[in-house]
Parts: C-alpha cells; sequence; structure tokens
C-alpha cells in the first residue's frame, strides 16, 4: 500500500480504503479460486495493483469513458483502474466463467459502482468503446484483430481511442506484425516505477493508421 500512496498521492479517502482492502479480499477469494499465483501474494500490490495502474501513467480517462478490459482474468487492469476512475464505465470480460465470478465478488466487496464484468468472449461483447485495456492475454495481432469494430468514433480523452496493453519481453515480431496497418507506440514502466520488476515491462498503445 505504501508503493500506491508513493506513486499516486492523490487518492480520496475512499479510494484509499478500496486499495487498502484489494489484498484481503483478493486472498480471500484466491484461496477459493485461484486467479493469482499463491506465490505472487507477497508482491500483490506492485505486480497485479501498480502493474495495472500504469495505465493511469499513461492517460488520465476522462469521465464518461467507456473501457473494455479483455481477458480480465481475476480483474486485472479493470479493478484496479475502475477504483482510480469511480466516473469511467468499465467492462470486464474473461472466457473463464470462475474468474468472472471472482471479479464480481471483489468488485461487492470494495463497494465499486462502474463495472460489469461478464463471461464471454470478446467476439460475444455488444456495443462499442473508447478504449480497450489487456494485461499479457494474447500477441498484439491477435487482440487488434479480436477487437476490430469495438471502437467508437466518438472522442472524449487526450488520445485517439484505441488498444492500451501491459507486456513484457520482447515486443519486435508483434510490433512489426502489425505496423502496416496501425501507429504502435511503446512505453516503459520504469520511466513509471523504481521498483525492479518493471525494469522488462512495457505499455503499449495501438491506434488503427
Amino acid at each position: 500500500m505504501e508503493e500506491i500512496l508513493h506513486y499516486f498521492p492523490n487518492l480520496d479517502d475512499v479510494q484509499q480504503h478500496q486499495f487498502q482492502r484489494t489484498f484481503e479480499v483478493y486472498k480471500n477469494w484466491n484461496d477459493q479460486i485461484n486467479v493469482v499465483s499463491r506465490k505472487e501474494f507477497d508482491t500483490f500490490y506492485e505486480r497485479h495493483i501498480l502493474h495495472s495502474m500504469s495505465i493511469a501513467k499513461f492517460i488520465q480517462f476522462q469521465p464518461g469513458t467507456r473501457v473494455l478490459d479483455l481477458g480480465t482474468g481475476g480483474g486485472f487492469p479493470g479493478v484496479p483502474l475502475a477504483i482510480l476512475f469511480p466516473e469511467v464505465a468499465f467492462t470486464l470480460v474473461d472466457s473463464i466463467g470462475k474468474k468472472i465470478k471472482v471479479v464480481n465478488e471483489v468488485s461487492n466487496a470494495l463497494n465499486i459502482q462502474n463495472i460489469r464484468a461478464f463471461h464471454q468472449r470478446v467476439e460475444e461483447v455488444k456495443g462499442q468503446f473508447d478504449f480497450v485495456v489487456s494485461r499479457a492475454v494474447a500477441p498484439l495481432s491477435d487482440l487488434l484483430s479480436w477487437t476490430k469494430g469495438k471502437y467508437s468514433g466518438e472522442q472524449k480523452n487526450a488520445l485517439p481511442n484505441g488498444l492500451i496493453c501491459l507486456k513484457g519481453g520482447d515486443l519486435r515480431e508483434e510490433v512489426n506484425a502489425v505496423k502496416m496497418h496501425f501507429i504502435v507506440e511503446r512505453y516503459k514502466l520504469s520511466d513509471y516505477f523504481n521498483e525492479p520488476f518493471f525494469e522488462t515491462k512495457e505499455l503499449v498503445y495501438a491506434v488503427k493508421k
């Protein structure tokens, strides 16, 4: 929690309370339905919460923005972002039903009002969104293919609507595979956070040319 407040010192009392409780709530549900590696609970805030919140270092979503979290798993990056941006509408989807059950239970326990969670594939998701976010779910080409036609033509934010994903490792092949049709920008998370975990992590922003 100290890490969260260090990097996000302007959280209000409600947000601080919600982030404070995330560990306890996730630990309780993870003991029943494994959505986070049990070995990673010692670094839960760093590897799951702070990692998800890195998107907020890149863009400040405006009120009324609609965000789709594709392959949310246990709710990352969607749950931390929904706490950070209570006036933004988040839709979290995953093809594994028990993970969506955890998302719903966590949202209820933390009184997060701006999340809708669905057990479905992205192709089945109705509606359009300003941004799609994702964390290490699939190659860039797949993410862009799956979300084709999901982006709203209405612009509410400082950046054009598009895909924002969190990734690690060598991304050159992934980027080369899509750069003919998409503008792709890459940002090192080590520019935002000092912890060694973030040295190999990147934020990738892709928008159609």
